[in-house]
């Protein structure tokens, strides 16, 4: 690994992080989504999953640890694969956004599955049932932010990173 990468990697794993913290006192309104998957498509697989694992260990420093973080290790590596794949086959500000928004919908039906293996299928399924309003408020935020910002900031990022990778 070049220095360039870890110099990378650091950098914006501290934007994502700082990113989530900013948008914190919002409830589930979030922009680590749609920064993983603008870095899928600019940086490359290898760099977004590296600042995936770099972002999930600074939240557990910052949040000690807990279940969550087993869900985080698995969902965003899960959503930079998911994008890496489907930016193969398509590149439409649509689609990523209805990923984005999919995936935010679906956030609180993950992390059921991890809470029931912790404390049972009832706790499982009452987390998921409690949750099921904010994780409307989750899908439909990144839907409309993905949508919005995907194009102009990955536009933006690939241009900057041709210019880096030059000097």
């Amino acid at each position: 690994m070049k220095i360039r990468d870890i110099v990378l990697i650091g950098l914006f794993s501290a934007i994502v992080t700082g990113g989530k913290l900013a948008l914190s006192v919002i409830p589930n309104v979030e922009i680590v989504t749609l920064l993983f998957m603008i870095y899928t498509l600019s940086l490359g697989f290898r760099r977004s999953i590296l600042i995936s694992i770099v972002f999930v260990t600074t939240e557990t420093f910052l949040y000690g640890f807990s279940t969550w973080i087993l869900g985080y290790y698995i969902l965003w590596p899960l959503l930079i694969f998911a994008t890496a794949n489907i930016s193969k086959k398509f590149n439409s500000e649509y689609i990523y956004a209805t990923i984005a928004g999919i995936f935010g919908l679906t956030f609180g039906i993950y992390f059921s599955i991890v809470e029931s293996f912790f404390y049972g299928w009832a706790y499982g399924l009452t987390y998921w049932v409690r949750g099921i309003p904010w994780d409307i408020v989750h899908g439909t935020t990144n839907y409309i932010i993905t949508l919005t910002l995907i194009k102009p900031l990955t536009s933006i990022l690939t241009n900057q990173m041709k210019r880096f990778e030059q000097v």
